[in-house]
């Protein structure tokens, strides 16, 4: 996985010259199923946005390599493990798991058509070519709650960086992955003593307790330094044995 300064610069590199960072430069717009989602250069940062709303750019991955790291931890050395990633974004998270040796079978579920393309052959596979060349990856382009409630394969960890997280949705259709009806989706797809990792721009003691009345056990919550504002986090939580 490269770093966020050489991330940004591959993906500006691969758009051209960013010069001033004067106003966004649209790269490509399409509208689906879930509404309009763009994607523009901003300088030398790469930007996704849904329905008008900022949701994630390409400029610090950190928190997302969080996520992948904080799972394949809590899984105390389980050899091999398959790992479902729930949001495919600007590719940080699929990046880092197909960088570590460690994981096995790595699925990626992206609903929105547009975003698997800007990887595949768009101004994004600057940043995730190797991981989507990697045979243990797979890409499913699948709404994750009809996917966790429908899929017939069990993975040791699933990764979720949906939106902007549990307590704070911009697309109301996503809030039914984070209640209880979601949990047990998630919980499904999960073997026994397997981790559910999920990304949010903010802690939320709400979720903690959701996540335990769903059945989830040690759960903790790890947060991202930031030098101000509200520190991004993963939740963390294990299906019973």
């Amino acid at each position: 996985m490269t770093s966020s300064a050489s991330a940004s610069s591959a993906a500006s590199a691969y758009a051209g010259s960013p010069g001033s960072p004067g106003s966004p430069v649209v790269l490509d717009r399409r509208d689906g199923p879930y509404g309009e989602v763009v994607l523009r250069r901003h300088g030398e940062l790469l930007q996704i946005i849904a329905n008008g709303c900022f949701l994630m750019d390409t400029s610090d991955g950190r928190s997302e390599r969080l996520l992948v790291d904080a799972a394949r931890q809590a899984l105390d050395g389980r050899s091999e493990p398959a790992v479902l990633i729930g949001g495919l974004g600007v590719g940080f998270s699929l990046a880092h798991a197909a960088q570590d040796p460690r994981w096995g079978r790595i699925t990626v579920v992206e609903r929105e058509a547009a975003v698997v393309d800007w990887h595949r052959d768009g101004p994004l596979s600057a940043l995730s070519a190797r991981a989507f060349a990697d045979p243990r990856t797979t890409i499913a382009q699948r709404d994750l709650v009809t996917y966790v409630n429908e899929t017939s394969d069990t993975f040791d960890a699933l990764c979720l960086d949906i939106d902007n997280g549990p307590g704070w949705t911009v697309d109301k259709g996503n809030e039914g992955l984070y209640s209880p009806a979601g949990l047990a989706g998630c919980a499904r797809v999960l073997r026994p003593g397997g981790v559910l990792a999920v990304w949010s721009a903010r802690p939320s003691a709400e979720f903690e307790e959701t996540l335990r009345n769903a059945g989830f056990k040690q759960v903790r919550t790890e947060e991202m330094p930031v030098a101000r504002g509200v520190p991004d986090v993963v939740h963390l939580a294990v299906r019973p044995g």
